[in-house]
């Protein structure tokens, strides 16, 4: 509902803001969001695929460490990056500080100014490529290694093994991750704004709240809408009508081979520098921070942003699991249109920006509000906004955004476990719902968990949806980070962002290092 009204209302009549924004600033946003996507999508390709081949195909110092850890940059939300790395590059930077202060070395501010649009490219890519590393390595990880030794045998070096071999069978693989890439590129607002990079995001808020015109800011949102659906237009020709399937039913996973000397320390040089970019700096940095504020920042009202935060996540994350659990449940035990449909309909609200959401559902709450006018009055209440100013509608948004996220990983787990369980327990004797509650759930309790880890660590994160339907008075962890930041309180910003680092680092190490773990 709150998508197809923006799409609707995109035909309503132009007002003169859309119309000055249509002339002089829509160019402008369609120019950066395409520079933006181009060259973050052509980066993550190359750091993301080279990751997961090197990690799947050889071995070499600390490389089960790497396999886990190159996905830890993915805690960092980009906002949180964008502002650190800004921190210690910009004048007073722990960078230009030391060469100035130990080095008597003067240098060039361009040279170190991260705040552009090369700058906000560098911040995507490095904290967004485990999209691509983590969908190209689950996928290289199960391929045969027939195909690569017959290469090998034929005479085919490792750079051509790579380029002729495993390239074109992993171009779904590749795509599939970019795809989210580009996706969460369009959902950001905290770099774009904080970099002062003009894009849709940062043009919704601004039409919003600075000129106080919803109209227009629901056709930019519309406009956002086209972009997302021709990137999955895109994604479904680039991947086209081409499968690769197992020629035989005896398939050898790769076995990795050994590096050695000068191949060995450069493969982990090269992952090195990737996860010190991704992690260890700007984790280091914000910890440093942390410390030098921690005695001013917490106090009961910063307990009262974990609090806040802790609570809509984990609230959010039960509804998801709970619909996600309905949903894939139904389209198993159904065959129908209307299963496949919902099924797919659902998974719509992650492509869509959190921003697009955003304002499609507080049209939706404030029109719901209206119709029930007359009921708040035959109860004794006053006609006024509940719905449109409650945290009901903030966790409604949170379910819509991420609800494919808790879907895709409870699907996985009913494709895993198939029917033979569930038909077995009828045949016995047991009814739809005693079989579903006594078999069907327990089966899938590791995807049920991981549905819910992974919900709980998006909306951890989340920030535009956040900061535009949020409750008066209500900050979570990431919106009172992003505030501290954009009033250039860096270093009070730190603890706030911390804490978000580290509960997403703790619970992506447990989903990747456990759950990997369990039996096929």
């Amino acid at each position: 509902m709150p998508n197809v009204s923006i799409l609707l209302s995109f035909f309503t009549e132009k007002t003169t803001n859309w119309q000055h924004i249509q002339e002089y600033i829509l160019p402008t946003l369609l120019k950066n969001t395409s520079i933006i996507i181009v060259f973050t999508g052509v980066l993550s390709i190359l750091i993301g695929t080279s990751l997961a081949w090197l990690v799947s195909a050889y071995d070499f110092p600390l490389k089960r460490f790497f396999k886990w850890a190159l996905i830890l940059p993915l805690a960092i939300p980009p906002y949180i990056a964008a502002y650190t790395y800004n921190g210690m590059l910009n004048y007073t930077g722990i960078i230009q500080s030391t060469l100035r202060n130990h080095f008597n070395i003067q240098v060039k501010q361009a040279y170190f100014d991260i705040m552009t649009l090369p700058g906000a490219i560098f911040i995507f890519t490095l904290f967004l490529y485990p999209y691509v590393y983590m969908i190209t390595r689950a996928f290289l990880a199960n391929q045969s290694a027939s195909l690569v030794e017959n290469a090998r045998l034929l005479g085919s070096n490792s750079f051509e093994v790579f380029f002729k071999v495993v390239l074109p069978i992993s171009r779904g693989a590749i795509i599939g991750g970019v795809s989210l890439v580009l996706l969460e590129v369009l959902n950001d607002y905290g770099v774009v704004q904080y970099f002062g990079v003009p894009t849709f995001s940062t043009a919704i808020f601004q039409t919003w709240f600075g000129m106080s015109d919803l109209n227009a800011a629901i056709k930019l949102s519309a406009t956002l809408m086209f972009i997302v659906f021709l990137i999955l237009i895109l994604e479904r020709i680039l991947r086209g009508r081409k499968k690769y399937s197992y020629a035989s039913p005896k398939v050898r996973p790769l076995t990795p081979i050994q590096l050695t000397g000068v191949r060995a320390w450069t493969a982990f040089t090269y992952l090195l520098i990737i996860f010190m970019l991704g992690f260890i700096v700007p984790f280091t940095q914000l910890f440093s921070w942390m410390v030098l504020t921690f005695n001013k920042i917490a106090d009961p009202i910063f307990i009262t942003l974990v609090s806040n935060s802790l609570i809509v996540a984990t609230i959010g994350s039960l509804m998801i699991v709970v619909f996600a659990v309905i949903i894939a449940n139904f389209a198993r035990m159904h065959k129908s249109v209307l299963s496949k449909l919902s099924a797919r309909v659902i998974i719509l609200g992650y492509s869509i920006p959190g921003a697009v959401i955003a304002v499609g559902i507080i049209t939706v709450f404030i029109k719901t509000d209206q119709l029930l006018f007359s009921f708040y009055e035959a109860i004794g209440k006053e006609p006024i906004l509940y719905l449109s100013t409650s945290l009901f509608m903030l966790i409604s948004a949170y379910v819509i955004r991420f609800l494919a996220v808790g879907f895709n990983a409870i699907e996985s787990g009913f494709d895993k476990i198939g029917n033979k369980y569930s038909e077995a327990s009828r045949t016995l004797g047991h009814g739809v719902t005693k079989t579903f509650f006594k078999v069907d759930l327990r089966l899938i309790k590791g995807a049920i968990f991981s549905g819910f880890i992974l919900s709980f660590i998006e909306i951890l994160k989340e920030l535009p949806l956040t900061l535009i339907l949020r409750p008066f008075n209500f900050d979570t962890l990431s919106t009172k980070a992003f505030q501290y930041a954009s009033d250039e309180q860096i270093h009070e910003a730190s603890l706030a962002s911390i804490v978000i680092v580290i509960v997403s680092g703790i619970a992506i190490y447990i989903f990747h290092h456990f759950l990997e773990r369990e039996p096929q």
